[in-house]
């Protein structure tokens, strides 16, 4: 499939709505993805490593907030035990069609299940391996330690949690500068000061990042043994958790 270019708020906007994952968000996600998130292609990469190495014969493999499948393919491509299962969901019905052609042609033993739910919803069982990339962030507070605890608990032992997130610093100064590397990152990935400003303000009641801390206290109160961050680049990380 070619892949769109993201251009989405490339033009003056009378009105900045919340952003959406919607069917015009789903046609651009590849190239927006790609050259919004630092190390995207790298965290997916090792995402299919991690999946290799902790995946339990005739477990789930679970991709939350799949978006366009690209977790779930990483992890399918690099899996040797075809009696594993992977099961990717998304809420957004634009994002699972989509996700739905990616899966359709690519060649594998491995079966993937996509579902378009509310990953609240979901139900987590007999799982070595839940990914959350760049998902926990656009969960509702008072809903993210319900969701890790319920993750927590449909892990096998040894099983683990692979969190991917934008952050927040506490100090306001490294905030901001943090905040002002991204965005010269974002430019020269061809994105304008127009773009930068206008997706911010849509993303801003939507995308409610956290602090290292609060992700770490979050896991090891659900139960998880280890907590690590394992890549950051600004102000995103990625983080292990094991169980």
């Amino acid at each position: 499939m070619t892949k769109k270019t993201d251009k989405i708020f490339s033009t003056p906007l009378n009105k900045i709505v919340d952003f959406k994952f919607d069917e015009k968000t789903a046609n651009v996600f590849a190239d927006m993805i790609n050259r919004s998130i630092p190390g995207y292609s790298s965290i997916i990469s090792i995402v299919g490593m991690l999946a290799a190495k902790y995946a339990q014969p005739k477990s789930n493999l679970y991709d939350l907030g799949t978006s366009l499948g690209a977790s779930a393919l990483s992890m399918r491509r690099s899996l040797k035990d075809t009696s594993c299962k992977i099961i990717a969901v998304d809420n957004s019905l634009p994002m699972i069609n989509r996700a739905k052609d990616f899966i359709k042609n690519d060649v594998s033993d491995i079966p993937v299940k996509l579902i378009c739910e509310d990953i609240i919803d979901t139900k987590i069982r007999n799982a070595s391996v839940v990914v959350l990339n760049y998902t926990l962030q656009f969960v509702k507070r008072e809903n993210r330690d319900i969701l890790i605890g319920r993750i927590y608990k449909g892990l096998l032992p040894g099983g683990i949690l692979i969190l991917s997130e934008k952050i927040k610093f506490k100090d306001e100064e490294t905030n901001k500068r943090q905040i002002e590397l991204y965005h010269s990152f974002k430019k020269l990935n061809g994105y304008s000061d127009l773009e930068i400003s206008q997706k911010r303000n849509a993303l801003e009641k939507v995308l409610i990042p956290e602090t290292i801390d609060d992700h770490k206290n979050r896991i090891l109160k659900a139960g998880f043994i280890t907590c690590d961050i394992w890549f950051q680049s600004f102000n995103f990380i990625s983080i292990i958790a094991r169980k």
